[in-house]
Parts: structure tokens; C-alpha cells; sequence
């Protein structure tokens, strides 16, 4: 019975070191093919001028994707800027205030905001946010939009990424141990500073770490952005202004006009970079979060 336990035990171990070594190859094969697609591109300008150009003229051989990046760039961040308060505040309620029949009926609608397709998000920022912005919030600036613009993408974006922060949070939050809850307030702390300098606290790591992830989700997102965007190959002055980021970039023009020179691996180095973009910001991110870890430990 034994041997047979420690065999079953071998069994798993090999097979979960497999899938894990699996995994690491694909990555390196996505790595390697683009790369590979990429090159011609690579051998006809240098990196540095694709990546500090704003010209995007593909019949006069002009890839600059400068825009393109900050565009991603600026959507991501002014979605976290309008996601990150809000979804904290719902998290803090949902854990601390509210009654265990309201927490579970809203836990359920944020669980089904999580499984809604991201074109039925990009359909209603059509339909909702672009005229919102176009009629009321631009006018109110005294500003002239047409509704699709980088506002309108970092809304969608946003409203697309609560679920992801809100569930990891609420459950981080309800993992600290109640002990240390009632010990503040035992010696005479209010709720709202236990929550402030315990339980937020204690549970930083993993409110970093969702958002983390909502980042992640963030930067790759595509149909909903794509559609409300305005995906104009200029750089955003205002946040009124239409913005393009890469993987709009990438859907919008892999498959087209492939007949043009250099087109295809200019597409191709886009998504490389997004890759690489992705993947820096979770190794960077990863690491503030192993110090943050070790300064409340």
C-alpha cells in the first residue's frame, strides 16, 4: 500500500514538473516565432527608430509604433486610476460593513460581470459611454469629442477589470485572521482605523496582486478597447482624444494588406513587444511584491 502511495506520489510530482516545463515551452516557442516574423523588419530599420517613431505610414515603409505604446499605456493607467479606488472602497464594504445576504447577492453580479464576453462590454460602451462622453462629459470642458477616445476606452477598460480586483480582494481581506481585528479594537482603535492600519495592512500583498493581475488583463485587452477607442494613429493629447493602443493595432490590421513590405513583421514586432511589455511588468511588479511581503513579515 505503501509503495503504491509513494509511486501515485511520483506519478504526480512527474507529471505537474512536466506540464510546468510544457508551459515554459510555449512561452519560449511564442518568444522564438515572433521574433523570427519579426526580423525583417529589424534587418530593414533599426529598434530604436521603430520604437521612438510616431509615423505610422505602412505604403511609404514607415512603422513608428511610439503611438501605439503610449496609447496602451495611457488607457491602462487612467483605467486603474478610475478601477483601484473604487474597487478597494467595494471591497472594504463587502468584507467589513455589510450583512452576509447582501455580500453573496453582490459577489454573484460581480461574478457574472466577470464571464460577460469583452465585445458585450465594447457594445455597450457604444451605446453608453461614447454618447455620455460626447454629449455631457466633453461639453462640460468645453471641449468638442466625438466620443470615441481614450476616456471612453479607460471606462470600458475599467468597468471590465472590477471584477478581477473586487473577488481577489473581498477574499484576501476575509482571510485576515479575526484575532488581530478584535486585539486593535480591544485596546481602543475604531473600525475604520482597525481596517486602515491592520486589516489593509496585513492584506496589502494580496491587494497588490489583484491588481496585479487586472493590469495584466488590462494591457492585452482588445475588442472592447478597440471599439471605443476612436483607433487614430495619433498621439492623445487629451483624454478626450481618440487613442490607439497595440492590441487594437494588431486585430485591426493582421491579415490586411499584407501584400505591402514589412507590413506583416511590423505587426508581428508590435505583439512582441506587447509580450515583452506584459511580461516586464510582472516581473517588476512581482518583485516589489516579494519586498513589500518581507517589510510586514
Amino acid at each position: 500500500m505503501t509503495d503504491f502511495r509513494n509511486l501515485k506520489d511520483l506519478f504526480f510530482k512527474n507529471l505537474i514538473k512536466l506540464l510546468t516545463n510544457i508551459s515554459v515551452l510555449i512561452l519560449i516557442g511564442i518568444f522564438l516565432s515572433l521574433i523570427i516574423k519579426s526580423s525583417p523588419i529589424l534587418k530593414e530599420k533599426s529598434l530604436i527608430e521603430i520604437l521612438f517613431s510616431t509615423k505610422w505610414l505602412p505604403f511609404k515603409k514607415e512603422f513608428g509604433l511610439l503611438t501605439f505604446i503610449i496609447s496602451t499605456f495611457y488607457i491602462t493607467i487612467l483605467a486603474l486610476i478610475i478601477s483601484v479606488p473604487l474597487c478597494l472602497l467595494s471591497s472594504i464594504y463587502l468584507s467589513e460593513y455589510c450583512n452576509k445576504k447582501i455580500k453573496i447577492f453582490f459577489l454573484s453580479v460581480i461574478d457574472i460581470l466577470a464571464g460577460i464576453p469583452s465585445v458585450i462590454y465594447g457594445i455597450w460602451g457604444v451605446i453608453i459611454i461614447v454618447p455620455l462622453i460626447k454629449n455631457h462629459i466633453a461639453p462640460f470642458f468645453n471641449v468638442s469629442s466625438n466620443g470615441y477616445s481614450l476616456l471612453a476606452g479607460a471606462i470600458v477598460l475599467a468597468v471590465m477589470i472590477f471584477p478581477i480586483i473586487i473577488q481577489i480582494t473581498v477574499q484576501v481581506i476575509g482571510n485576515v485572521p479575526r484575532e488581530l481585528q478584535e486585539a486593535s479594537i480591544a485596546i481602543g482603535a475604531t473600525k475604520w482605523e482597525t481596517i486602515k492600519f491592520v486589516v489593509l495592512k496585513k492584506a496589502l500583498s494580496g491587494i497588490i496582486a489583484s491588481i496585479i493581475i487586472a493590469t495584466s488583463r488590462a494591457l492585452g485587452e482588445t475588442i472592447a478597447v478597440l471599439m471605443v477607442a476612436g483607433n487614430v494613429a495619433k498621439l492623445p493629447k487629451t483624454v478626450f482624444d481618440p487613442a490607439y493602443p497595440l492590441p487594437a493595432l494588431i486585430a485591426n490590421n493582421y491579415g490586411e494588406m499584407m501584400s505591402i513590405p514589412f507590413y506583416e513583421s511590423a505587426i508581428m514586432l508590435s505583439a512582441l513587444i506587447l509580450l515583452i511589455i506584459v511580461l516586464a511588468f510582472n516581473i517588476i511588479a512581482r518583485i516589489i511584491l516579494i519586498r513589500i511581503e518581507r517589510n510586514i513579515q
